[in-house]
């Protein structure tokens, strides 16, 4: 059974529009995974609460197809930041690759190693506009649309990098 999958990416160190080219080209590259939908490629501010001696992050979604289950991909996307150079030291701290399920489906989880929808979701416009980029009329599996929080616009924070297609390297 295949299973309609929102991937965040995200990246503040080394030269993250690179290293999120080579995220997008590692998630084509998957088993079990077929890539769908790439959004416009984002910049933004740490988010609130982050360290506040960190550069500026270049976000994106993916939207995927897989026929793997929500901890096999988990385990999967974080082999990728593993390749890519990320180190945990801090949380919400400066990255080469942050790989985040956003969506599954219309699935909820919440276990120790996975919360679906991811909770900050709502309230992080670096992940609402790349998924309105993909689709405008996307519903969370509690009724929200997405197009109604009110991060779902352009601000001083977050700006458009690159609108054209930045991904296929």
């Amino acid at each position: 059974m295949r299973h309609w999958v929102y991937i965040g990416l995200g990246a503040n160190l080394g030269q993250p529009i690179e290293q999120l080219q080579w995220a997008v080209h590692q998630l084509r590259q998957l088993d079990n995974c077929l890539l769908q939908a790439v959004s416009r490629l984002y910049g933004s501010k740490p988010a609130l609460g982050s360290p506040s001696n960190q550069s500026d992050y270049v976000n994106a979604v993916a939207l995927i197809q897989t026929s793997l289950t929500p901890p096999q991909l988990l385990t999967k996307l974080q082999q990728l930041e593993q390749l890519a150079g990320r180190i945990r030291l801090e949380r919400w701290g400066a990255r080469t690759l942050d790989l985040d399920i956003l969506l599954y489906d219309q699935q909820v989880i919440d276990t120790e190693q996975l919360t679906i929808p991811h909770k900050e979701l709502v309230n992080r416009c670096f992940v609402t506009l790349p998924l309105l980029d993909i689709n405008p009329t996307l519903t969370l599996p509690n009724g929200v649309k997405v197009s109604s929080l009110a991060c779902a616009t352009l601000s001083d924070d977050i700006h458009v990098i690159r609108d054209d297609d930045w991904w296929k390297i």
